[in-house]
């Protein structure tokens, strides 16, 4: 979740994952997956960049969780998993 602010300077918490445009008409827009429109005061950037560092953070966390905290354990590195057209992980 990324917080923002409306123009009226309440603060608002958007769940970045479901953000499917960031418009600038010059007020930003965020609209959401299932049509839901916000207009907030940071500019089209700032939203952008939140979202960065809120997927950034997420991938460090996790990060964390993967590794192994016994002696001489290697870390597992996160991967991205891709299916092929008939399902299998390749």
């Amino acid at each position: 979740m990324i917080l923002l602010r409306r123009l009226n300077g309440t603060e608002l918490g958007v769940n970045a994952d479901l953000i499917e445009r960031v418009e600038s008409t010059p007020d930003t827009i965020l609209t959401l997956v299932d049509g839901t429109k916000y207009v907030v005061a940071e500019p089209a950037e700032e939203v952008v960049a939140r979202i960065v560092d809120f997927r950034a953070r997420i991938l460090a966390t996790a990060e964390t969780f993967a590794s192994d905290d016994r002696p001489g354990a290697q870390p597992v590195p996160l991967r991205l998993v891709q299916s092929d057209t008939d399902g299998e992980e390749r």
